[in-house]
């Protein structure tokens, strides 16, 4: 950052300090110690000493840290339905303080991204993407090493950041190469899309724009946001997923933002099964129909580099994830590389019960459930998975929060269970009136 402001250089252990100032002054509950807003606010903050300790000479004890907060973190969701009570709280800084700090801490992320390398996955997903537009098959010469993006993010990359990027190397005269000018762009545009989403969220269906805000700037300051400031594969999907919750009114759009998320890493497809049974019937079959919609898009983007159905079959292969299949000692980077694979079967296997049962339970979700259940899931999936498991915080981080700062929702109910919610509202409402008319009836005759 010394590039634009002068003299400025922080640490990751010196933005941990900082963050934890402001969010404590800005978020914590000092008049409320012992409520379940404090308690959220440690749990989340205490994810990023484990992240600090990857760095360091102690990694294995960063993974156990974060094995160990992330099951705190699953417990909380897992009893998210046990708090009914949940008062408005209004944060420690007005609305137009709190809008300064959210542009205040977005710009700094975005001078962290357009001053420091970007991450390697980041760049060879620009040149994947690079290599999409050139209808190139470029799998055949790549190392087996390298990160291999879903279709999904190589899409949205080509589209948003590669060709742009193109025009601003060809007016600078080559000084930034354009691979570097896409990562950089594709970063900011992720993060943008999950602050909007947040916005958005608070906005249309916490009924507070200020929510959002408060949601925004929390994902901001965060140090986990800044660790991972560059990874575009942990920040888009959780953008799309953001996204598809704050459409869930409206299951065709959900469904395709839902299929693009399944697009770019694997942990979206655990969720299909309940937001299919979140929709009911008539709301499934309009969301499926958009999975289906976005697969075939997504699979035609692959049909388009492949030279024959050999390269076909070999990317298509190779846009999996076949790293969760692994089970041999040794293998993986993480809380399991140095345990043996034989204790993840369990742990797997009652992760998928779990992801049965909040599909089933309770029968009649709203987004209060939705919310709360998605974002369970996805930080299970950081209990099993084998290459370094816990270090996504950015996957579930958007979920987390809304599920942090949302007040009661039970009337948010799916699409087609509306009319009968608005005609049970409308009912108890209008008894309510009776009653007190009758009330202010019998006194004036007396």
């Amino acid at each position: 950052m010394d590039y634009i402001l002068n003299g400025y250089q922080v640490n990751e252990a010196t933005w941990f300090y900082l963050s934890l100032l402001l969010i404590v002054a800005v978020f914590f509950r000092f008049n409320r110690l012992w409520s379940l807003r404090n308690a959220d606010l440690v749990l989340l903050l205490s994810i990023s000493p484990g992240l600090l300790l990857l760095n360091s000479s102690r990694p294995t004890i960063g993974y156990a840290w974060l094995f160990v907060c992330t099951g705190l973190l699953l417990l909380r969701l897992f009893l998210d339905p046990v708090f009914k009570r949940r008062p408005l709280l209004e944060q420690n800084l007005n609305a137009s303080g709190l809008a300064f700090l959210c542009f205040a801490a977005f710009a700094f992320q975005v001078t962290k991204v357009a001053t420091e390398p970007p991450a390697a996955s980041t760049v060879a997903t620009v040149r994947q993407a690079d290599e999409l537009l050139r209808r190139k098959d470029g799998s055949t010469g790549r190392a087996v090493s390298e990160t291999v993006s879903g279709p999904a993010t190589k899409l949205i990359t080509a589209t948003t950041a590669v060709a742009p990027a193109r025009l601003v190397a060809q007016n600078s005269g080559q000084r930034v190469s354009a691979e570097l000018i896409a990562a950089r762009i594709i970063a900011c545009l992720s993060h943008l899309s999950v602050i909007i989403g947040l916005i958005y969220l608070g906005k249309r269906h916490l009924g507070d724009i200020r929510i959002g805000v408060a949601m925004a700037t929390m994902y901001l300051l965060l140090p986990s946001t800044a660790y991972q400031v560059s990874n575009v594969d942990h920040v888009l999907p959780a953008a799309l997923v953001i996204w598809s919750l704050a459409f869930y009114y409206k299951p065709m759009i959900a469904g395709g933002l839902m299929g693009l998320a399944c697009g770019t890493v694997f942990f979206p497809a655990f969720l299909l099964p309940l937001w299919v049974a979140f929709y009911g019937r008539k709301g499934a079959v309009r969301f499926g129909a958009a999975l289906a919609i976005v697969a075939s898009v997504l699979i035609g983007t692959l049909a388009l580099t492949a030279s024959d159905g050999q390269s076909f079959m070999r990317q298509m292969i190779g846009s999996i994830d076949w790293s969760i299949l692994q089970f041999q000692n040794g293998s993986g980077v993480g809380f399991w590389a140095a345990i043996s694979p034989v204790y993840r079967l369990p742990v797997m296997a009652v992760f998928l019960v779990g992801v049965i049962m909040l599909t089933i339970f309770p029968r009649k979700k709203s987004i209060e459930h939705l919310m709360a259940h998605s974002a369970a899931i996805v930080v299970a999936t950081q209990l099993w998975y084998p290459q370094h498991g816990g270090v996504y915080v950015m996957w579930y981080l958007p979920l987390v929060l809304g599920v942090v700062f949302r007040p009661r929702l039970a009337h948010l109910v799916p699409p087609d269970s509306a009319p009968l919610l608005r005609v049970a509202r409308t009912a108890h409402t209008e008894g309510r009136q009776e009653r007190t008319f009758s009330t202010i009836n019998r006194q004036q005759l007396r």
